[in-house]
């Protein structure tokens, strides 16, 4: 197998990956055959996947655009993964220039190209690291450096914690990096679920199964239990709904179907 010139001599491009499966579905071109079989085998089960992939991204965009609106202009994006268009520095950055975004993930390409696409941008930033690793998100040299951790921060948790199994204690991660924020901080996050997916549960596990295959097992959970990501949080209006109905731009009647699939909700500290 060939390997492209922006892919880091340390992955093996054999194995696929949640990043790149991600950005084939958006539409990216930092993808691999494996990742694109694995993406098709997913798809076979779960035909509307990309459109989930758009919803979510269409979300995270509202969302930034509202923080910024309420004077949160610092953003922490944890399992940021490949950077396509609209990211939430050129969203945050477009609405505020004096916005500032740390981008985490573990994945080698995403941090490449996130290194790439910030090149010359002093106020953005990545590091490599893990979620369920917190602390070490917290202590890292662009999180000090761009971060003030005595103002609000908006933490981004978008289509990450369905990949955090049950044993690696998601709800403690969360907790530990929301007790590391400043009151008035923000928990902006999507989490998927078999609730409003179009499908019944039993043809949309084919699609779970795929990521089990690949070693990165995707975390169907309930919305009550996705509920509980925001204790310590109130919520913002209109709470844990379908990410279309979260501050919509225009109706979201006139949605596909598959764009209701799984939840999102904005939370804030007091």
């Amino acid at each position: 197998m060939e390997r492209p010139a922006w892919a880091p001599r340390s992955i093996d491009i054999s194995v696929p990956s949640v990043a790149r499966i991600y950005d084939y579905y958006l539409g990216g071109s930092h993808n691999f055959e494996v990742d694109r079989q694995a993406a098709r085998r997913a798809l076979e089960h779960l035909p509307g996947l990309p459109k989930i992939m758009q919803a979510n991204r269409a979300f995270m965009r509202r969302a930034v655009r509202w923080a910024v609106g309420e004077g949160v202009t610092q953003f922490l994006d944890i399992g940021s993964g490949i950077p396509t268009f609209g990211n939430v520095h050129e969203v945050a950055q477009a609405a505020c220039p004096e916005a500032r975004v740390v981008y985490v993930d573990h994945d080698p390409v995403a941090v490449a190209h996130s290194q790439a696409v910030l090149e010359g941008n002093d106020r953005a930033d990545v590091v490599a690291a893990d979620l369920r690793k917190p602390q070490e998100i917290l202590a890292a040299e662009p999180v000090e450096r761009l971060l003030d951790l005595n103002r609000p921060v908006a933490l981004l948790l978008v289509a990450i914690l369905h990949f955090v199994e049950d044993d690696d204690e998601p709800y403690d991660a969360v907790a530990q990096l929301r007790d590391a924020l400043a009151p008035g901080s923000l928990l902006i996050l999507t989490h998927a679920s078999y609730e409003g997916i179009p499908l019944p549960p039993e043809r949309a596990e084919g699609a779970v199964d795929v990521y089990k295959d690949i070693r990165n097992p995707l975390i169907m959970r309930s919305r009550e239990q996705i509920a509980r990501f925001f204790e310590g949080y109130e919520m913002v209006e209109p709470g844990l709904v379908p990410m279309p109905y979260w501050r919509p731009e225009t109706a979201p009647e006139g949605e596909d179907p598959y764009a209701f699939s799984g939840y999102a909700g904005v939370g804030r500290t007091a």
